[in-house]
């Protein structure tokens, strides 16, 4: 391991791949701050759960209030970590959840919702982090995407859409942070019956799906297929562990994991292609190559 004394922060970490990552990560002695909304409220069990197993076996791991889509819960739990540890080696950018239905029964609200946690969520916790990270020359953004962030599937186009969102930004990080030693990755998981599924939205107005035919069972068909799947969820914590644990500057852009065929990876492939050409025809190229720092901790 590089440091063990790593300070490392995670979103959404109340169940899911969130909980697994904090839990790995945890056990492996870096510093966890598994952070969640409402921690004396709806969360309070799994917050409940998390400190007495960092208690009961002795990790680093503590529980913090944190909404993304609060500026002043963000800041205010930035400020206590970095006060605390006097830095943050990693952000894993985990919270997250999914509307699942035909994209015109979703109303502006609701889309406004899924976007402010998929993707203002994670651009506030960024900006939050990032001060830290270039006083210490050192750090690594981690963006918990989804296939769905490269392949737009019926029934789940918002979801989609703000994952995409997701990783135009996380990529862009990585092309404008590399010369500061800071590193912006992506992790694209593949069909995972987590937590998440539980929690899936519906639209808000149904009476839209009106005349779809058989195309209005679709978020049904594609829900029950995800639902079916028996892949193991430790799988994307062992990921982010063995990315974490990769020295900066060795870390591929995007990480492709879990159950699904190969169109993920070959769009990856074709995208890597052009974004070469596209850097190069700015003249930028040497700008976005990373450089490692001798005060690196990540």
């Amino acid at each position: 391991m590089l440091n063990t004394q790593q300070v490392v922060l995670i979103t959404g970490a109340s169940s899911g791949f969130g909980r697994l990552i904090a839990e790995t990560l945890a056990r492996k002695k870096f510093q966890v701050f598994a952070t969640m909304r409402n921690v004396k409220g709806r969360n309070a069990a799994a917050a409940g759960e998390i400190a007495e197993l960092g208690k009961r076996e002795s990790l680093p791991l503590q529980v913090v209030e944190l909404d993304v889509t609060d500026d002043l819960s963000v800041e205010t739990a930035v400020s206590k970590i970095v006060l605390q540890c006097g830095r943050i080696d990693v952000l894993v950018n985990n919270a997250g959840y999914g509307i699942m239905d035909l994209a015109e029964s979703v109303t502006m609200a609701q889309a406004q919702r899924q976007f402010d946690t998929n993707f203002f969520g994670v651009l506030r916790m960024n900006r939050a982090v990032l001060p830290a990270m270039r006083r210490q020359g050192s750090g690594l953004l981690l963006h918990v995407s989804s296939g769905g962030g490269r392949l737009a599937i019926p029934g789940m186009g918002l979801y989609c859409a703000s994952k995409f969102a997701m990783e135009a930004l996380a990529e862009v990080y990585r092309y404008e942070l590399a010369s500061q030693g800071i590193d912006s990755v992506v992790i694209e998981p593949g069909a995972y019956a987590t937590g998440i599924m539980e929690k899936l939205e519906r639209g808000e107005d149904p009476a839209r799906k009106s005349g779809y035919g058989e195309m209005a069972l679709m978020p049904e068909k594609i829900q029950a297929k995800i639902g079916s799947l028996r892949a193991n969820p430790q799988e994307i914590a062992d990921a982010v562990l063995q990315i974490i644990e990769t020295p900066a500057g060795q870390r591929q852009l995007r990480y492709r994991v879990g159950p699904g065929g190969p169109g993920v990876q070959k769009i990856n492939a074709v995208t890597d292609e052009v974004q070469v050409q596209v850097l190069e025809a700015f003249g930028v190229t040497a700008l976005t190559k990373f450089k490692r720092q001798s005060s690196a901790g990540s």
